[in-house]
């Protein structure tokens, strides 16, 4: 399991870099474990980098990576973590994929940062885990692959997978690990060698909550919005909605006016449309799947209220460049 003392040392992780991976989940990760060996005087963790053929790749934010090797050299880490960021929906190198099958019929503990999940649920390696992702994925991870167990934790460890969502949530992923194998105290002095403060448990939220994003704390605003957010697949009507929360139609019509400044009708239709582009970018659905997910009886009206919105239609979200 993912964190269980290490069975010798250094303890030896791989990290395969998919191409535009993203460099702060990137470096969250590989820091803390420069830092414990720093603090503790011991080569705890040696790393090494990987990818499908061994030549350099692209992060997201542009900068170029050279790995260490092609996945096929990967033999001795006993934990490997996928790392990846944009323009995941599609991928699916057949050389990643076999490797990482390959290390997990030999036991290795496989994990996936940011949108590496992903990756691992293309290869069939989350069926039967529980597992998360960077939040703004979720949508799409659901949609692609309906029986995986998301969850919107920080990060998640079951078993010999592990997951965990983007930005410096691997920062705690690994503040966890060296903390477990380590003992707490090493783990405390790592976190404020980079001022985190205390770190997240794994079922800390990844986002704040309503009241904190929109700025409002009026506790039916947020009701209503946390029932539009539930149901963007089979949107309630306006008086349903009311009815939800405990309000006269007409009452929640003036809330959305004063707080939000737009009609209840129109936040809603901007949650699916919103919902609607995280699908168009990072699925494969088609424009008509997209639609039917978000709530929409045909891809016309769906494509008519898109351009609205965005200015362009659907489909151009799919279009390179």
């Amino acid at each position: 399991m993912f964190g269980d003392p290490a069975r010798r040392q250094p303890q030896s992780i791989g990290f395969v870099l998919v191409p535009h991976f993203s460099m702060m989940a990137f470096v969250s990760a590989i820091e803390p474990l420069r830092s414990a060996n720093r603090i503790s005087g011991r080569q705890l963790y040696d790393w090494q980098l990987f990818s499908a053929d061994g030549a350099e790749v692209p992060a997201s934010n542009g900068i170029a990576v050279v790995p260490d090797a092609q996945i096929g050299e990967l033999k001795g880490p006993t934990t490997v973590v996928v790392v990846a960021g944009l323009q995941v929906a599609t991928y699916n190198d057949r050389t990643v994929m076999n490797g990482l099958r390959r290390l997990a019929r030999h036991g290795t503990d496989i994990g996936g940062i940011c949108t590496g999940t992903h990756v691992l649920a293309r290869g069939g390696l989350l069926d039967g885990y529980r597992c998360t992702i960077h939040w703004e994925n979720i949508p799409g991870l659901m949609e692609a692959f309906p029986q995986l167990e998301v969850s919107a934790n920080l990060y998640e460890i079951d078993r010999d997978r592990f997951t965990c969502s983007g930005g410096t949530a691997p920062l705690d992923l690994m503040l966890h690990l060296i903390a477990r194998q380590h003992g707490s105290e090493l783990g405390a002095e790592v976190a404020e060698q980079f001022m985190h403060g205390i770190p997240r448990q794994p079922d800390s939220p990844q986002r704040w909550s309503l009241a904190h994003r929109l700025h409002v704390s009026h506790p039916r605003i947020i009701a209503a919005i946390g029932q539009m957010e539930a149901n963007l697949e089979q949107p309630l009507s306006r008086q349903e909605l009311a009815d939800s929360v405990g309000v006269s139609l007409r009452q929640l019509e003036r809330l959305f006016q004063k707080y939000l400044g737009k009609a209840p009708a129109r936040y809603y239709l901007d949650l699916r449309l919103h919902r609607a582009q995280l699908l168009l970018s990072q699925t494969t659905l088609s424009v008509l799947e997209v639609a039917t997910a978000c709530g929409f009886a045909s891809a016309s009206h769906f494509s008519q209220r898109y351009r609205g919105l965005y200015g362009w239609p659907p489909r151009a979200e799919r279009q390179p460049g």
